[in-house]
């Protein structure tokens, strides 16, 4: 489910969507919730999605299966809904910080900072050392500051200090447009893992390369799902910064291309087989058949992806494909 907020939006893609929460359950609750995390890190959201209505039905007041129904529906792009179940976990458990921190990226993404603002100065206030909703807090301030500086400038074009502190906030969101999701640092990616404690990042280790490979195996996994929900802002987020496109063309023209293609049909599928990975631990080739159909016959081409490891996630730096 490293997926999730990579879908937000350019402008507050530093935001950080937690994906995971330090509740206590039974060994009996987290080996089901594992088996429904496992089936979202497949890409098969919709029968997670089904498996957890089941789980929350038998356990009503679990946070954790809560937790992570609010975490699917976002990753299905059903935001609004997400938010009822964020807020309903907020009122259950109101010292948990994880789903304020939530709420704030949900609001975030349909321009309501304020909201978000809140939803980040409640979490800080139930654990004032939680490190993402001050990083996250520290991002929605830019971005309000941002708008008001650009409301300035369009009363007064020739205010130069307006121009220069937008400039300043501009280059800030620029320099890495991916979200943090459960474990990263944005949308980077989300993952569901009930035993781990949200608020500690996690530090860079060393793979045994049977982990490693499944890492990236969940990764390209979900990179092909965003790609077949049409989730550009998702499917970017597993674009590493040192992503270089093919021929020579700028990341900015190639993501401009990508958007446009991947919008244009009505529906689109990317599915994945014969994958092999050959990884060192640090860096990896993913290899695999890819069968992509959009409004029309399947196209059938063999891709690999170049990857690098960038603590515990794995980034895409060169895409190769031949017929």
């Amino acid at each position: 489910m490293n997926s999730l907020i990579a879908s937000l939006t350019p402008s507050i893609a530093k935001l950080v969507l937690i994906l995971s929460a330090s509740f206590a359950f039974t060994a009996a609750h987290a080996d089901e919730l594992k088996e429904i995390s496992l089936l979202a890190d497949q890409g098969q959201t919709s029968v997670a999605l089904d498996r957890v209505n089941t789980f929350i039905a038998a356990n009503p007041k679990n946070a954790q299966g809560l937790f992570m129904k609010g975490v699917l529906l976002a990753e299905q792009d059903r935001r609004d809904e997400a938010i009822k179940v964020f807020t309903d976990v907020t009122e259950k458990f109101p010292k948990l910080p994880e789903p304020y921190n939530n709420l704030a990226v949900l609001y975030a993404d349909q321009g309501q900072f304020d909201k978000a603002r809140i939803a980040l100065e409640t979490a800080i206030k139930t654990h004032p050392s939680y490190a993402t909703a001050h990083e996250n807090l520290g991002d929605i301030y830019a971005r309000m500051a941002s708008e008001a500086y650009d409301k300035a400038l369009q009363l007064d074009t020739a205010n130069t200090r307006a121009q220069s502190k937008l400039s300043l906030i501009k280059n800030l969101f620029s320099t890495d447009n991916k979200i943090t999701v459960a474990t990263k640092e944005p949308v980077k990616n989300v993952n569901v893992t009930p035993v781990v404690p949200a608020e500690v990042k996690k530090t860079s280790t060393t793979k045994t390369p049977t982990n490693a490979n499944n890492d990236i195996t969940a990764t390209v996994n979900k990179w092909a799902q965003a790609w077949s929900n049409k989730n550009v802002d998702q499917y970017f987020a597993y674009y590493g910064t040192s992503f270089k496109p093919a021929k020579g063309m700028s990341r900015q023209a190639w993501e401009q291309q990508r958007k446009e293609r991947i919008s244009k049909p009505s529906q689109i599928s990317v599915k994945i087989s014969d994958l092999n990975i050959e990884s060192d631990g640090s860096s990896a080739k993913a290899k695999f058949k890819q069968t992509y159909q959009a409004d029309g016959k399947p196209i059938y081409t063999k891709k690999t992806l170049v990857m690098k490891r960038d603590g515990d996630d794995w980034y895409i730096v060169e895409e190769l494909a031949s017929n």
